[in-house]
């Protein structure tokens, strides 16, 4: 999972991109238009073999439409006033936004070349709630055939609360904050929500591990049941409730409550959705003494990916599995061909955000220029970041809904077959 959830932590960045920022949004908003076959006009000779014969006209045929993006991107340009100044965090943010549309530019491009054609208009949403409000109304958005953005969930909230009459779906592109959250019939969630990481982990537990039981390690934060309530629902169906789920509040580490239950031939499984840092360190420690004994496999939080302060020979040891919506191979003949394309055009290394932007903006310039947009939950897609498998959920749009499953081997995450 990424980071745009919530409000992001200031981290120092360079500032020769602003300057580049307002040449690549007006670059964006020209139309790239193909050029318009027309009939070969007959000479004269061959139109007049006669003089009574009718004059024949050559009829030029009808331009296809051009599908319309609006893309509306955080890049907070009113920063760059005499007077004022980007902040850390808003220079964060302006990374993401600057990224996210070089890579869904990139891809619109790489269509044109196959033959396709976009008008991409780029709005500045500056991540203020009035700034979305305002963009909601605006006209030229309105009358678009797709609105990717705004990226920030309250954004998202206050654009979705005033644009409730479009017929155009609106795509919430980095957050994997819950749809039912906004409650907008029209909204395509990419990034897949923390309860299909839940219930992607119940599958694999119950069709691949053979137990009868799971444990789930709690630190006593509420916000954990986001991911136990979808966890136990889907265990409970997919197995039939023949996999008993028991909890546990881990205080400093003490699990010795659960070694009546254990087994020391078969894999004993925790499910740890925690992601307070003191909490794992102590709580993975003490599941490292306790698998000298017992066998131990432990499915953590998404979340898990981004923590460094997680060390790979520990989560290897413990037989780690983390459900991930975002996990680029680096190694992959694809993400290579990519990463040296963005390098020749850009001059720059793509960032997380840069993928995600081609992946996404691939996908949804296809299905907009074959018209297949109403068809989403049909058409499938395998990306450099993810895979991209929609349903549709009543009353809030439809939701992106592959994870994938990984696990540490030779210290390093692997896809788990």
């Amino acid at each position: 999972m990424i980071s745009a959830q919530n409000r992001l932590q200031p981290l120092s960045g360079n500032r020769r991109f602003l300057f580049i920022i307002l040449a690549l949004t007006v670059a964006a908003c020209s139309p790239k238009l193909q050029p318009v076959s027309t009939q070969p006009v007959k000479s004269q000779a061959q139109k007049s073999t006669a003089n009574n014969q009718a004059t024949q006209l050559v009829v030029k045929p009808v331009a296809p439409k051009v599908p319309t993006i609006a893309l509306v991107l955080p890049f907070g340009l009113d920063h760059l006033a005499p007077g004022s100044s980007y902040t850390p965090v808003s220079l964060r943010e302006a990374d993401i936004a600057l990224g996210y549309y070089k890579g869904f530019k990139l891809a619109l491009d790489s269509l044109t070349a196959s033959g396709y054609n976009f008008k991409l208009r780029v709005y500045d949403s500056k991540d203020q709630k009035v700034q979305a409000y305002s963009l909601a109304n605006n006209a030229a958005i309105r009358s678009s055939d797709l609105i990717v953005g705004p990226v920030f969930p309250d954004d998202v909230k206050a654009f979705t609360a005033v644009y409730t009459i479009g017929r155009q779906p609106i795509v919430s592109p980095l957050s994997p904050a819950s749809p039912a959250n906004y409650k907008n019939q029209e909204l395509v969630t990419i990034i897949p929500p923390l309860e299909y990481h839940a219930r992607s982990a119940a599958k694999y537990i119950s069709t691949r591990m053979h137990t009868d039981k799971v444990f789930i390690l709690r630190s006593g934060f509420s916000d954990e049941n986001e991911y136990i309530i979808p966890f136990k629902k889907a265990i409970d169906s997919l197995s039939k409730k023949r996999i008993k789920v028991i909890e546990l509040t881990v205080v400093h580490g003490q699990l010795s409550s659960l070694i009546p239950q254990l087994s020391p031939a078969g894999k004993n499984i925790f499910v740890v959705p925690a992601t307070d840092q003191h909490f794992l360190s102590v709580t993975l420690r003490a599941l490292d003494s306790l698998s000298k004994s017992y066998p131990t496999t432990v499915f953590g939080h998404p979340n898990w990916i981004n923590f460094s302060f997680l060390k790979a020979d520990l989560l290897q040891r413990l037989d780690t599995h983390i459900t991930s919506s975002d996990h680029v191979d680096y190694k992959a003949e694809n993400t290579i061909a990519f990463v040296k394309q963005y390098r020749n055009i850009y001059h720059a290394e793509p960032n997380s955000y840069a993928i995600k932007g081609f992946d996404e903006g691939m996908y949804l310039g296809r299905l907009l220029a074959t018209d297949s947009m109403k068809n989403i939950t049909t058409v499938n897609f395998s990306g450099l970041h993810n895979d991209f498998e929609f349903e549709k959920k009543p009353g809030i749009g439809w939701v992106n809904t592959h994870v994938n499953m990984y696990k540490y081997a030779n210290f390093e995450l692997k896809k788990a077959e």
